[in-house]
């Protein structure tokens, strides 16, 4: 029996798994950590976004530069594959207002059981606690429990992950293994991530809230949803939208009032103040949150006494920042193996036998459904074609 080693435990990993135990092979999954999927279960905790339920179109416009070699592979396992996946291991899937699609017990944990359960019924072995620390000549070598390990299997998938959340698996430390075969990385870079502001005091009352129903924009890149302010800064899927706007260096601004031109606003603000504060006014005259307002005046002080020009403050509050938050607590990255060294397969040119999935890849997405969806059709695009290569003789 042909021997395949996986290495890295998460989604893409284990769809790798599955496809080479289906298609006959002993497969052995080797992850550093003391239990698998890590990363998943901590997806899992903000209700385990699956996928999203939208046109292969606008979906596959989400990966950006990325579509075009992310293609085939998601369209062999798209967002209908994704849901039908998830109801096999016995897990119900509901798609919210948004097209966003979840398990309905609204966690992981469920879904990662069946799964595992399933891939020991199949002969898949786990060797947790197994640190990849390169090759030895041919051989991939581990530092284990039991003290240094070789094995030389037939084939080998990676599915290490990015560069985030460190403490659950995702280090990047294996970036250095792949440039002493050869390969030529990308450099790590945050993605989705909130960005970094020194607050001033008076914003601490604000800390925890919500600003919903604006439109975050950054460049090129645009996000109608909500933050939330933090001690740190602002986080949420509206601001991890656009971080990819912040990283490459375009100014940040909020629409506090999407739904509302200038001239409305303008209008609205017309009408008598009397001796209420400013404050009070935009409260009333336009349903601004006090979060909302203390943005506005923390970011655009001393604010404008025109009418007009108010409005066009409120239509685009010019967000003071330091950056993006550090890498590490990005919910994924950018970086790691070109797409371009690999073949259509998903196999490293310069490392024959060796294939590569999941988030190690250098492409990106923003939250919504699109990280996972692109970690399963991955893993299993390369798990197939691992399977293909190591059985072709």
């Amino acid at each position: 029996m042909k021997q395949a080693v996986v290495i890295g435990a998460g989604p893409a990993g284990l769809m790798a798994a599955e496809m080479l135990v289906a298609a006959g092979l002993h497969v052995t999954v080797c992850d550093g950590k003391p239990s698998v999927g890590r990363k998943f279960l901590m997806a899992g905790k903000s209700g385990l976004n699956l996928t999203k339920a939208e046109g292969f179109g606008p979906f596959m416009d989400a990966y950006s530069e990325a579509k075009k070699p992310l293609l085939p592979m998601i369209n062999a396992f798209d967002a209908d594959a994704v849901q039908a996946w998830a109801s096999d291991l016995g897990q119900e899937v509901f798609t919210g207002s948004t097209g966003r699609v979840f398990p309905k017990v609204m966690k992981a944990s469920p879904l990662l059981r069946a799964w595992l359960v399933r891939l020991d019924q199949a002969g898949v072995q786990f060797n947790t606690r197994w640190l990849w620390t390169g090759w030895e000549d041919a051989a991939l070598a581990f530092d284990t429990p039991d003290g240094p390990q070789c094995r030389t299997p037939d084939v080998t998938v990676l599915a290490l992950g990015g560069a985030s959340w460190a403490r659950l698996g995702s280090t990047g430390e294996w970036a250095e293994h792949l440039t002493g075969k050869g390969v030529t990385l990308a450099g790590f870079a945050p993605a989705n991530a909130g960005v970094s502001i020194h607050w001033s005091d008076h914003m601490i009352r604000h800390f925890g809230a919500a600003l919903k129903g604006i439109t975050l924009s950054s460049g090129p890149y645009t996000s109608r949803g909500e933050a939330t302010i933090s001690k740190r800064g602002l986080e949420g899927g509206g601001i991890y939208s656009v971080s990819r706007g912040v990283r490459e260096g375009y100014p940040l601004s909020i629409d506090l009032l999407p739904d509302l031109s200038v001239p409305e606003i303008t209008a609205r603000l017309t009408k008598t103040r009397g001796k209420i504060s400013l404050k009070e006014h935009l409260r009333k005259t336009l349903k601004l949150s006090p979060a909302q307002i203390a943005l506005m005046q923390e970011m655009a002080r001393p604010l404008p006494d025109g009418l007009r020009a108010l409005a066009r403050v409120i239509k685009a509050v010019p967000i003071n920042h330091a950056g993006l938050r550090p890498m590490d607590e990005a919910i994924s990255t950018a970086g790691g193996v070109p797409l371009k060294a690999l073949d259509g397969g998903l196999m490293l040119k310069d490392v024959p036998g060796v294939f590569a999935a999941g988030e190690m890849l250098d492409w990106e997405a923003p939250t919504g459904g699109y990280l996972i969806s692109a970690c399963l059709a991955t893993g299993r695009w390369a798990g197939v074609n691992a399977a293909e290569w190591a059985l072709r003789d």
